[in-house]
């Protein structure tokens, strides 16, 4: 039987981008936009499950690369002045958030990418791609930031359990002798609503959220107090109540339950999407390395939202508690990061 799966080059408004088929599902990845995987469609349930329009053009999603598709951050997501303490060396980032004097969403999604490989496995009908990054010397930020790394990204479209299932996967090595801090996120910008014909109104959102992180509300940094309790508000998260759209929602920060396991038992979360009228779903599997999640959504009026999964804090390497709690990790050199998460449409 011929594999369903393909892996091709294609066109993306001018541009060159790959694109992943399995079946009636497609995805997108766009090299020169930070390896941004700018669609995932399945045409038989007439589902875009990322922001997306025809209309807008490549230069426009340039300008903006944070609010398409899921771009990549690195370094994620504020950090107090511009600073950034690892255990070896103190670095002063550009303000690029100066009303309140941070440095914000890092620099590796305004690069392009390399297409290091691309393909099919048959026996699991799988389409992948694969993207890699080298940040040395000869970028221009490496003045503010003078520590080599690679960072891989590899994308698989397949069928899982009839669903279309694209898995992402994050891969960042320390190339430099000095310590490299980890904080990466996924900018994630989820259509709103992602079903044709649905109604903003129509759309939930489900968050596993464990405890709310307290923020200061001018520079929006944790403020390092202990955990919150989870109010009303916040209860619509963990129940699936929550209209994400159509209300300003501003950094919303919350720790992660990991109380389920996947089929190799590690621990994962499960932030699911749905179209209430429908019944249909957009479920997102977050690995063990997401350990948190914030919501934010452009003051709710633009049909799409930010549900972003972080493997550390806001503000992680400066903050003064334990790591355990603010998630922030180092690398070695020669040392690996791996982050995985899935997006299934149901």
């Amino acid at each position: 039987m011929a594999s369903m799966a393909l892996a091709e080059i294609t066109e993306f408004k001018g541009t060159e981008a790959v694109k992943l088929s399995v079946g009636e599902a497609f995805a997108v990845i766009s090299p020169s936009l930070g390896a941004n995987v700018v669609r995932f469609c399945d045409k038989q349930r007439q589902i875009e499950v990322f922001r997306y329009s025809e209309k807008v053009s490549y230069g426009e999603m340039d300008k903006a690369r944070e609010l398409w598709g899921v771009p990549l951050l690195y370094l994620a997501n504020r950090f107090a002045d511009g600073v950034i303490k690892t255990s070896d060396a103190v670095y002063q980032l550009p303000i690029n958030e100066p009303a309140a004097h941070n440095f914000i969403h890092g620099f590796v999604h305004k690069r392009a990418y390399k297409i290091r490989q691309m393909g099919t496995v048959p026996e699991t009908d799988t389409a992948f791609c694969e993207t890699e990054f080298i940040y040395d010397k000869s970028d221009e930020f490496y003045k503010y930031f003078p520590v080599d790394f690679e960072l891989i990204l590899r994308c698989e479209l397949s069928m899982y359990h009839g669903l279309p299932c694209l898995k992402h996967m994050i891969h960042l090595t320390n190339l430099s002798p000095k310590k490299l801090p980890v904080s990466l996120c996924t900018h994630t910008a989820i259509n709103a609503p992602f079903i044709k014909g649905g109604k903003q109104e129509d759309v939930r959102l489900l968050i596993p959220i464990a405890e709310k992180i307290d923020m200061e509300k001018t520079r929006w940094l944790p403020t390092e107090k202990p955990k919150l309790p989870l109010d009303d508000y916040d209860l619509q998260y963990k129940n699936g109540e929550m209209i994400p759209v159509l209300k300003d929602i501003n950094n919303d920060m919350y720790t992660l339950m990991q109380d389920e396991k996947d089929s190799h038992g590690n621990k994962i979360s499960k932030v699911i999407i749905k179209d209430t009228e429908s019944g249909h779903e957009i479920i997102n599997v977050l690995g063990q390395a997401y350990k948190f999640e914030i919501v934010w959504n452009n003051s709710g009026d633009k049909n799409y939202f930010c549900p972003e999964p972080m493997t550390a804090q806001i503000n992680a390497p400066n903050m003064n508690i334990p790591r355990t709690e603010s998630g922030y990790e180092e690398i070695s050199a020669g040392e690996s990061f791996t982050a995985v998460q899935k997006f299934l449409i149901k």
